[in-house]
């Protein structure tokens, strides 16, 4: 079966992009990924994503303190927080589609938490 849905990965680890990028791609999505938020930012405006990993600690800010503002802007993106260091829970807008995942993620975690979005 053929998935239509791409998704966005904002990390700056390369290695966990290109292993989640596999993952993604086995499953059918279409993925893109940047390693600096400034990039990750301008790669949403173009892909409009299905779904977006977002990691908190990047080069250039921090992830999360974006990612309400990405909720409002794309209110049908799903957006999944990633974080290996428990930060403070953005304060998302009312009807956002988002989850927090901790780092490192297992590979059946991250199929509930894609099955878990409608």
């Amino acid at each position: 079966m053929k998935n239509d849905k791409s998704v966005i990965i904002i990390d700056d680890e390369t290695d966990f992009c290109l292993l989640l990028t596999e993952y993604l791609t086995r499953r059918q999505y279409k993925v893109f990924y940047s390693h600096t938020l400034t990039d990750g930012v301008k790669l949403i405006k173009e892909v409009q994503p299905d779904v977006l990993f977002l990691d908190n600690n990047l080069p250039d800010g921090l992830g999360w303190a974006n990612a309400p503002e990405i909720a409002k802007k794309m209110p049908f993106t799903q957006i999944i927080l990633m974080s290996a260091f428990h930060p403070e829970i953005p304060n998302m807008p009312d009807k956002a589609m988002f989850r927090i995942i901790e780092k490192p993620l297992s590979m059946k975690e991250l199929d509930k938490q894609l099955s878990n979005f409608p």
